[in-house]
C-alpha cells in the first residue's frame, strides 16, 4: 500500500470519528443528560447541632432528572446508617432541605429509656453523607461526601417515670375511677409537650396539665388529669381501649414518645329524674297531718334515663328516720358521686337532712361492691320520718322531695319537687306524749 492510499484511509477515519462525535454531541443536546441524580451537595462540611444559633444546620440540595424514590442517610466509621429521609417519592426537579443533625430514632448500646426515640441527633463524629435515588426502572444512583458533627446536644427530651394512676377508667361522675392522672418526669427543658388520647378515628383528645412547681415544658415533674369531659357536660369517648400518648420535642427537633393503654368502661353523662305516676302525687305521702310519735311515710319513683349506671347508697329504701336524726347521725355521710332521694323542708338546718338510696341491694345492680341503678331502670323509694316535734317554726311546714347527686349538683328539675304542706299536731305540754326511744341503725344490707 502506497503512502497516498494510507493517507486517504487516515483522513476517512478521522472524518468518521468527527461525524460520530458530532452526532453524539447532538444527540446528547437533543435528549439532555440521562443521569438520574445531579448536583447533589451538602453546603457545610461541619455542623454543631445544639440550638446555639451557630452552625446548627446545613443545606442539602440535589436535582432529579425524573421521578424517583430518594433516601438521604449518614454512615459512621462502622458502617452504621442513620436515615434523615428514607425512600421518599419525589418528582423530577431541584430540591433543597435543611439538615440540623436529627435523624430517625436510634438507641446507643446499653441505653435504657422509656418509650420510643422518634428522632435523635447524630452523635459527635465523622460521617459520610449519601443521597440515593432509584427510578421506576430500578436504576439507582448515589452521591456522597463528608460531614463532621461536633458539640451536638447530648441530652434527649427524655420522659422518665411515666405512669397512670389507673388503667381502667369510668368517667361517669359516680365518684369511683372518674379521673385518671398521668405523671412523668421531664429530663430537660423542651420546646413542646403533647399529652393526648387517640380515638378510633385517629382524632386526638388533649389532656390538661395540672399546675406544679415545674411549668409546662420545663424540666421536672408533670401531671395531667382527665375526666373524659363529663365535668364540662360532654359525652366521654365510648367504652373501649384507647392509646394514651406523651410526646416531647426539644429545640433541636429530637422527639421521644411513650404510650400506655387506657380502658374506658361504664362511661357517660349520668341522667336521672324524679318521675310522676300516671295518677296521684309525685311525692306521695300517707297523710298531710301527723301526730307526735307517729310516722310520716312517702313513696317516690326515680328513673335513670341516661346511658350509664348511677351509683347510690343507703340508708336504703324502707328506712325510717326520727325527725331529729339526719343522714350523718344514722351513719351514711355524703359520698361524692352518689345519688340519693332526699326529703327537705323550709326550716331545715341542712339541705335535705333525710336521704335514701334509690332502692335496696336486692333491687339494684352490684358492681365491684357498689350498688347502681342501671340505664333505663326505675327505682321505687319508700321511707318514713317518725315525728318527734314540729318540723320548724312554720306549721304546717312545706315539705318536698329532691334527687341529689352528691358533691355534683341538684338539678333544677330535681329540686323541691311536689311540695306538700305537712301539719304536725302538737298537743299541749301536759298532753304531749313521750315517744319510745329508738336505736339508730345504719340500715346496711
Amino acid at each position: 500500500m502506497n503512502d497516498r492510499r494510507l493517507f486517504a484511509l487516515f483522513v476517512t477515519a478521522v472524518a468518521v470519528a468527527i461525524v460520530a462525535g458530532a452526532a453524539a454531541i447532538g444527540w446528547a443536546v437533543v435528549r439532555g443528560d440521562r443521569s438520574l441524580l445531579r448536583a447533589a451537595r451538602v453546603e457545610q462540611e461541619q455542623i454543631s447541632p445544639n440550638a446555639d444559633g451557630e452552625q446548627d444546620e446545613t443545606l442539602i440540595s440535589y436535582e432529579l432528572a425524573r421521578n424517583a424514590t430518594v433516601s438521604i442517610y449518614f454512615e459512621d466509621a462502622a458502617g452504621e446508617r442513620y436515615y434523615f429521609r428514607r425512600e421518599r417519592p419525589r418528582g423530577a426537579g431541584p430540591y433543597e432541605v435543611y439538615f440540623g443533625g436529627v435523624v430517625d430514632g436510634y438507641r446507643l448500646p446499653g441505653e435504657q429509656l422509656q418509650g420510643e426515640i422518634v428522632s435523635r441527633l447524630l452523635q459527635d463524629g465523622a460521617y459520610t453523607w449519601v443521597v440515593e435515588a432509584t427510578d421506576a426502572e430500578g436504576v439507582t444512583e448515589r452521591a456522597s461526601g463528608s460531614l463532621l458533627v461536633a458539640d451536638a446536644d447530648p441530652l434527649l427530651p427524655e420522659i422518665r417515670d411515666f405512669s397512670l394512676d389507673r388503667t381502667v377508667f369510668s368517667p361517669n361522675q359516680d365518684g369511683i375511677a372518674d379521673r385518671v392522672a398521668v405523671n412523668y418526669f421531664l429530663a430537660k427543658d423542651v420546646a413542646q409537650t403533647r399529652v393526648y388520647l387517640v380515638q378510633p378515628d385517629g382524632a386526638e383528645v388533649p389532656l390538661p396539665e395540672q399546675p406544679l412547681e415545674a411549668r409546662p415544658n420545663q424540666r421536672g415533674m408533670h401531671t395531667y388529669s382527665y375526666e373524659g369531659g363529663v365535668d364540662l357536660r360532654a359525652q366521654p369517648p365510648p367504652d373501649g381501649i384507647y392509646p394514651l400518648v406523651v410526646e416531647t420535642q426539644d429545640d433541636e427537633g429530637q422527639e421521644v414518645r411513650v404510650e400506655r393503654t387506657l380502658t374506658f368502661e361504664y362511661g357517660g353523662l349520668p341522667f336521672a329524674s324524679i318521675i310522676s305516676p300516671v295518677e296521684g302525687d309525685t311525692l306521695a305521702f300517707n297523710t298531710t297531718t301527723v301526730e307526735i310519735c307517729d310516722t310520716l311515710y312517702f313513696t317516690v319513683t326515680v328513673e335513670n334515663y341516661g346511658t350509664t349506671p348511677i351509683r347510690t347508697a343507703g340508708p336504703w329504701s324502707g328506712a325510717v328516720y326520727d325527725s331529729d336524726w339526719n343522714y350523718n347521725t344514722v351513719g351514711w355521710a355524703t359520698e361524692s358521686g352518689v345519688w340519693r332521694l332526699g326529703i327537705g323542708f323550709e326550716n331545715a338546718l341542712s339541705d335535705y337532712p333525710y336521704r335514701w338510696g334509690l332502692g335496696t341491694p336486692e333491687t339494684l345492680t352490684e358492681i365491684d361492691g357498689e350498688y347502681y341503678l342501671m340505664p333505663g331502670e326505675r327505682g321505687v323509694v319508700r321511707g318514713g320520718i317518725r315525728v318527734l316535734d314540729a318540723f320548724g317554726v312554720r306549721n304546717p311546714q312545706p315539705v318536698w322531695a329532691g334527687l341529689i347527686h352528691e358533691d355534683i349538683e341538684i338539678s333544677v328539675h330535681n329540686n323541691r319537687v311536689d311540695t306538700h304542706d305537712i301539719l304536725v299536731a302538737v298537743p299541749t305540754a301536759e298532753e304531749r306524749p313521750r315517744c319510745a326511744p329508738r336505736e339508730k341503725t345504719r340500715y346496711a344490707p
